[in-house]
This record gives structure tokens, sequence and C-alpha cells, in this order.
């Protein structure tokens, strides 16, 4: 669907008749960054003050959250219809809806129909036309994150928009005005739904007291991870951009927030379409998927609950940690003594429970590593676990080395997007190489404890003697 289209030298007066006040800021066209706030004058916390100092001011009432959805939700019957229909099972979910109603009411091919215009159908058409999400990139563009963690995280995503969009074209059959719009030559297509989406990710925030919404003219303000201020939420309701105790900013400078210092490369380029290149994080998360012969896969799965992963990070010394309790889960057998049962209650509901040694750990899955500590092969399971994680490394880091020729990528890439996929594969290939020396050291330290020599010999394996005797005499059959 065509956007509407409003410039930032509208948006002065769109505030003053919806009460948002900038108090020594301006929103401004900052080169490389997009829109974002300045300030007009130097400032700096003052000491003898007890109330911080304030920047900007958002009314209540423009605050874009669930409450606020259904609150247009009963002014607008068209609107209402949608949100029966298709809402109230998220946040996200409701103000996508209503992100979408504004795309609608804001179009210059809108034909009536929709009820009155509202003060973000205004500020709608100020947001940009295009988002540097991954979700929104080219396919050859997403052919340059083969083997990264973003890679299976788009993919899944896209999966996930794609069914969204054809769920909520069913569910808006009945309603005519909306299915119209919705036919396969209608105004609204799955691009659209996905631009929603990049436009919510990039620019939502959780507040104290409303949670995931999204705030006109504070979603302006870029991230930095030195951030010069911070916002919050009044007793009444409002939202407020506060300068940072102990900030200093000259006339002219930036105003930004944190978005999450704790975030990784790739739930930044994720999220928000960029990588900050200034952040100490570095970390990354991959998916984990049960082995391909084992039985109880599906059970392990259930009683899990969570789709399983595994985090590798790297502290400020460099050294590489990993976390992924479900890994225990996938080497652990009935022989181990793993055991699922199905249990009937009095009023005849089933469930599974899962049991370690004959106890119910139905209700901490996660916390199986803590639980096969006392287990006399507690390093056997310990060396399985590593192998399993060593295996996932190395097809990672075999994946980015085969991935598209790079050679190509400056035609096939915009610029700012190679540059940011360039660095993600560098810092997530660190990552993983450093991981893999790491468990190798792991590996070999296991190999010459008696105990896993023991099992080794009683399980009649040759190929992990000659690995544990190599790992002795220093040897690597890598």
């Amino acid at each position: 669907m065509r956007r509407g289209y409003v410039s930032l030298t509208d948006l002065p007066a769109w505030c003053v008749l919806n009460d948002v006040n900038f108090i020594d800021v301006k929103p401004a066209d900052i080169k490389g960054r997009g829109y974002g706030l300045v300030a007009e004058r130097d400032l700096v916390t003052e000491g003898d003050k007890d109330e911080p100092t304030v920047l900007l001011t958002v009314p209540r009432e423009l605050i874009l959250c669930a409450e606020g959805v259904e609150e247009y939700g009963k002014e607008n019957k068209e609107f209402r219809q949608l949100l029966d229909a298709a809402g109230h099972r998220s946040a996200r979910g409701d103000i996508m809806l209503f992100l979408l109603a504004q795309l609608v009411l804001s179009s210059p091919d809108y034909k009536g129909g929709l009820g009155p215009s509202t003060a973000w159908t205004q500020y709608f058409s100020l947001l940009p036309t295009h988002v540097p999400t991954p979700t929104l990139w080219t396919e050859s563009e997403l052919s340059y994150l083969k083997g990264t963690s973003l890679d299976p995280a788009v993919s899944v995503k896209l999966i996930v928009l794609t069914n969204e969009f054809e769920d909520l074209r069913a569910k808006v059959a009945e309603l005519s005005y909306w299915n119209e719009l919705f036919l396969p030559d209608g105004m609204i297509t799955i691009q659209d739904w996905i631009l929603l989406d990049a436009l919510f990710r990039s620019r939502s925030l959780g507040l104290p007291k409303s949670g995931e919404s999204m705030v006109p003219c504070l979603d302006l303000v870029n991230h930095s991870s030195q951030a010069t201020a911070h916002f919050d939420e009044t007793s009444n309701g409002d939202a407020v951009l506060y300068l940072r105790e102990g900030c200093q900013v000259t006339g002219g400078g930036e105003i930004t927030i944190d978005y999450g210092q704790d975030k990784s490369p790739a739930e930044m380029l994720f999220s928000y379409g960029f990588i900050d290149l200034d952040s100490t994080a570095r970390s990354l998360t991959l998916p984990l998927e049960p082995l391909d012969d084992d039985p109880l896969a599906p059970a392990k799965l259930h009683a899990f609950g969570t789709p399983p992963k595994l985090e590798l990070t790297s502290d400020e010394t460099g050294e590489p940690r990993w976390t992924a309790p479900f890994v225990y889960l996938m080497c652990l057998n009935e022989e181990d003594g793993l055991e699922f049962k199905i249990l009937q209650e009095t009023d005849g509901s089933r469930h599974l429970t899962m049991l370690w040694q004959d106890v119910d750990i139905t209700q901490t899955p996660d916390k199986i590593e803590e639980l096969i500590l006392n287990h006399d092969l507690h390093q056997i399971f310990q060396l399985r676990a590593i192998t399993v994680i060593v295996n996932i490394i190395q097809q990672k880091l075999q994946e980015i080395t085969n991935g598209p020729d790079e050679d190509e990528a400056p035609q096939l890439a915009r610029a700012e997007i190679w540059q940011a996929i360039s660095y993600l594969k560098s810092t997530e290939t660190s990552i993983l190489e450093r991981s893999l020396h790491t468990l190798d050291e792991q590996s070999a330290q296991l190999l010459q404890e008696d105990a896993v020599l023991e099992y080794l010999k009683s399980m009649g394996s040759d190929e992990n003697l000659a690995r544990a005797e190599a790992a002795n005499d220093g040897e690597d059959f890598s």
C-alpha cells in the first residue's frame, strides 16, 4: 500500500496540536543516522536540583500500548471488528493491527470507510518507508548471512510473519471492509505486514506502567552505548525523556538513549538494522535440534517446554563460555536413567512427566546439568555435551567458509548492509573459533580422566580410546 508522507518540518506543528513538548532539544535529520534529537544549547545536569532535567514530554493519550489500542477500538467500529476478529493475543499483535489501520488511513489510496484519522495517522506518515532490518533485505543480501546466528532467526521470522498475514487474511474474510483490502489484488500485501513488524521492533520500548509501547517523538531518539538520556513514565502516565545524571551535551550534540547494552550484534541488527560498534557485548545464540537417531527426541522437546538454544558468550578478557541446558537432555538416554511417563489425573487429563534416576524433574528441565553432577558418569555426560557443541560449532564455521562469494558482495548488497554483515561474521567467527579451542581443551582434559578411560574401555570403543591416547600424547587427531 502506498504510504502517506509527512516531513520533519511538519512535526513542530503536530507537536503543538498534541501537547508534545521539547525542552531545549529539537528533532533533526542527522547524517548517517536518520532522524534524531539534538540539543539547542549546552545541557548539563544541575547538582543542586532535586528533579532531573526534562528534555521531552509526551501525553499519555499518545502512547501506543495495548490499553491505548483498546480505547481506540471503542471509538472506531471498523477497527473494533478487526481487533475482535484478530487481536487480543498480545500487545505486539494489537499494536500491529493499530498500525495497519493507520497505514490505511494515511495512504493516498484511502477511499474512506474507516472512520476519522487520529493524531497517530499523521505521525505514522513521518515514520520511515524503509527500515534496514534483515526481514526487509533482498534475497542476495540475506544469502551472506549463511552460517551466522542471524540466518536461522531471520528465516524463522519471515515464516512467522507470512503465517500471521495469512491467518489475518482468513480472519477478516467475513468483514467486508477489511476483506476487500486483503484480497490478492487488494491494497494490503505481505510486504506491508513485514514493514509494520520492522517499524514496531525498531521503535517499540518497554515503559514501566504501559509495558510494550510505541511513543511518538521519543522513538526519534537514537541509540548509543554511552547514552546521555533515559526515559520513564510520570505518575499520571505521561512519557518523559530525562538528561542522564552527570551527563553534558554541547549545543548541537545528539541526545541518545541505550537500546540495550547486553544485546549481541545479531540482536541489534535483527531488531534495529544496525550494529553498535562501540558495544562490548560479544555473544551469539544458535537453535538446538535433537539428535536425528534419538527415539526420545519428541518427549525431550515437549518436556523442555521452550525452543532449545545454545548461547556462546565472550567476556571482557575474551574467555568464551557456553550455556545450553537442553544439550544435556540430548545426551542422556534410558540406560543412563532418563525416563518419560504418561500420568493420568483423576479428572481424566493426561500429561507427560520426566524422571531422572526415578525422581520427577518435570518442573525443572533446565536444571539437568546440576542434577547429573552426583552421577558416577557425570564426566561422560559432560564429554557427550561438549562433543555435540563442537560438532555444531564446526558446522557453523564450515557454513561461513562455504558461503556466497564475498568478492561479488559490493554489487549484490548495499554498502551499509554489507558492512554490518562483515562485522557480524567477523565477530561471530571469532567467538566460534575461541569457543572451539576452549571446548577442545576441555574435551582433552576429560579424556585423561580415569573414569572416562574406564568407561570407554568398557564400551569397547577403539576410536574413543585412540582419541584419549592422542590427548594424553598431545597429538591432534581433529
